[in-house]
């Protein structure tokens, strides 16, 4: 089985796409692994932008079941309307109308379970996309998540793209969505290992606190990596408080921005950028890799 280390953070904007490319490039450099990206951030993924020459190996649709009502045997008892906890059906007995949205739906069964006259049934209806990249000889190399647009279940386009997301792989990277939400359980709960980025800031400093409340409660072990680093000291001090082991910090450098922006990050590494991303995957392979 292949490791799987997850880049998460409690807000958008800290670098987890930044370091997940820049882990990628140096793993399958320095510890001559095969390494696969999966961007589960799927109402925007990014990872591809900053590949050239990507060729799209295979995608594959992923659908939810939704509910579909039967009027013809339908008695419009309302039971399947009481057993909804997502208040995702409406029946109106008098207009003789029953209908499920698939924007409320969880597909949790309940309603098929309810209805006394077995007039429900379950339909796929398409709620994103799982697309599956190679770059050059590296087969499989990035998979992504795309959530449909309109479509509020990427946490289940998430659980679709993790279940079955290496071909092969030695070390899996989770690029997970922003924030704490939903979304980042069904990421990080995949993990062996949880890196943390933040930047330091007050904003940066708060959401970090909530990253890390989560992880703690799903008991995963973590480090964190400080991105954009400077001298806030309340984020130093928080860390030092609390035991929490800080992975690196990335230094501010403007070239290294501009390439950010043109989508070249992987062009032309500054050399204080490239000594930071030597030594995070050297104590990954040190943490991770020899004990898999």
């Amino acid at each position: 089985m292949p490791v799987k280390i997850a880049i998460a953070s409690g807000k958008g904007g800290t670098g987890k796409t930044t370091v997940t490319v820049n882990l990628y490039h140096f793993m399958s450099k320095i510890l001559n692994s095969k390494v696969q990206i999966a961007d589960c951030d799927v109402e925007e993924p990014n990872a591809s932008i900053f590949f050239e020459e990507l060729e799209s190996a295979k995608s594959k649709q992923v659908t939810q079941l939704i509910p579909f009502i039967n009027t013809d045997t339908c008695t419009f008892c309302r039971k399947c309307v009481d057993y909804c906890e997502f208040n995702a059906i409406i029946v109106i007995p008098p207009a003789q109308f029953a209908e499920v949205s698939p924007s409320l739906c969880h597909s949790c069964g309940a309603c098929l379970y309810a209805c006394p006259e077995k007039a429900i049934i379950e339909q796929p209806n398409e709620i994103g996309q799982i697309n599956t990249f190679n770059h050059g000889v590296d087969e499989s190399f990035l998979i992504e998540g795309r959530l449909k647009i309109g479509s509020s279940m990427q946490t289940m386009v998430i659980k679709d793209l993790v279940k079955d997301d290496w071909i092969n792989k030695e070390v899996i990277l989770y690029d997970a969505p922003p924030g704490t939400s939903c979304s980042v359980v069904a990421t990080i709960t995949q993990a062996n290992y949880i890196i943390l980025v933040t930047e330091p800031t007050p904003f940066g400093l708060h959401d970090l606190k909530l990253m890390i409340d989560l992880v703690r409660k799903l008991n995963k072990p973590f480090g964190v990596i400080i991105n954009k680093a400077d001298e806030y000291s309340d984020t130093y001090t928080y860390l030092k408080e609390e035991g929490i082991e800080i992975l690196a910090e990335i230094p501010f450098n403007i070239d290294y921005v501009k390439s950010y922006a043109q989508g070249s990050i992987l062009k032309n590494i500054p050399s204080d950028i490239e000594s930071v991303y030597t030594g995070i995957t050297q104590k990954l392979k040190n943490k991770l890799i020899h004990h898999a």
